[in-house]
């Protein structure tokens, strides 16, 4: 979000052109994908709170070296360890809900982070532009810093993994593992199924690839929406700023509304668990194909309309997509299963800005990068169609010997 908003301010420090302003906003998914795998495997050894705290604090690091660096190359490489610290973030938090939640609750559990990363948008895209007009972009980075490291703080003294809390109640341990079979020998033999086994399996490469469908979107919009306001409909940074927050505020009610309360409502009142989330799932991910209808408006009202119709029904899906490791992964393995789908989204975050970037300097329009999207969301529908199925767990692995 700080990237987007600084688009026109870096361009004329640095000289940057879209094609590298693409690069520019993939470079920290390069090493946020690179970590994912690792990350994974790290959380189901060392568990949320151990991880989350060096990842928070290395995030809040590259957010004042990218306020101070004096060139482009000093930039990306705050960009790069951005990407480092943020990425046991989604997993660690997927992770999380399953130890903190029984399964009828980890929808809205999930929604509440999911739709806090597009309320950050909501609010931030506004304050941060009137802050860097007032200022300077600099600044903008320096108090997104300062925020991050009230975080670490906080996250340092609040966050306990379940069986570390000791103010966790036997009451309230026994309501987080309701829905929860009993551990059995041969479960702490197949619980930890390895990384290889996980990645041959149908279901988790279907909720992967489906999820980086939805990923792509969201990177487009969060890299180039201010972007694509200001150069193809012709509105002033402010305004463009201004509109910019209207999709993010749909999306957080989507999130929250659909893919968070409606689906743990439906599956308390009786109704069938697989259905109602792929149901939310499918459906949600294909409102994203309204992105289209941006391609080809004239106006900025249309505009934010289509494109709100887009992500909203797309982050109505996200804490669905979210809640699924803790859902077919077996027990000790869903920091792996969540590596393995945000592994998946972070190849669209980088693919995203760069391929727009391309397409927008070759064509002068955003309508084809728009296209390319809607393509990546029918293949995803597709994914979680015929390879992800019934969301239940995968088979344990086959012990050697």
């Amino acid at each position: 979000m700080n990237l987007s908003v600084s688009h026109e301010a870096l361009i004329e420090t640095f000289g940057i052109s879209a094609v590298t302003f693409g690069y520019l906003s993939g470079a920290y998914n390069w090493t946020y994908a690179m970590c994912q795998l690792p990350i994974g495997v790290l959380l189901d050894k060392c568990g949320v709170k151990r991880v989350g705290r060096i990842g928070i604090f290395l995030w809040s690091v590259a957010s004042f070296a990218a306020a101070v660096t004096p060139n482009l190359a000093g930039f990306f490489g705050a960009r790069l360890l951005l990407g480092v610290g943020e990425a046991p973030t989604f997993p660690a938090n997927a992770k999380a809900v399953g130890y903190w939640f029984p399964d009828k609750e980890r929808s809205f559990a999930t929604a509440i982070f999911d739709s806090a990363a597009k309320f950050s948008s909501a609010i931030g895209v506004p304050l941060i532009g009137i802050l860097l007009l007032k200022v300077g972009w600099r600044w903008s980075f320096a108090v997104t810093g300062l925020i991050s490291l009230i975080y670490f703080f906080y996250f340092w003294k609040v966050y306990r993994d379940p069986q570390d809390d000791p103010a966790l109640t036997e009451a309230e341990r026994r309501h987080i593992e309701q829905d929860a079979k009993p551990l059995t020998v041969d479960d702490r033999l197949t619980g930890n199924a390895s990384l290889g086994y996980l990645i041959k399996q149908r279901k988790v490469l279907g909720l992967a690839i489906g999820f980086g469908s939805y990923n792509y979107v969201f990177y487009l919009l969060l890299t180039w929406l201010p972007s694509y306001l200001s150069s193809a409909l012709h509105i002033d940074l402010l305004h463009s700023f201004l509109y910019t927050g209207v999709p993010w505020l749909v999306a957080t009610a989507g999130d929250l509304l659909v893919g968070g309360w409606l689906v743990d409502t439906l599956i308390h009142r009786g109704w069938n668990a697989n259905t109602v989330r792929k149901v939310i799932l499918i459906g949600g991910t294909a409102m994203g194909l309204g992105i289209l209808g941006a391609a080809h408006a004239h106006s900025a009202t249309r505009a934010i309309i289509w494109i709100s119709i887009s992500i909203g029904g797309l982050s109505a899906a996200a804490p669905v997509g979210w809640s699924i490791p803790s859902l077919i992964a077996p027990r000790h393995s869903v920091g792996k299963v969540g590596g393995i789908m945000n592994f998946s989204n972070q190849i669209s975050g980088i693919a995203a800005p760069i391929i727009t970037g391309y397409v927008v300097a070759a064509t002068q329009s955003f309508a084809w990068a728009f296209g390319v999207s809607a393509v990546y969301l029918l293949i995803g529908i597709a994914a979680y169609i015929f390879m992800l199925g019934r969301i239940e767990p995968v088979a344990p692995e086959p012990q050697r010997g």
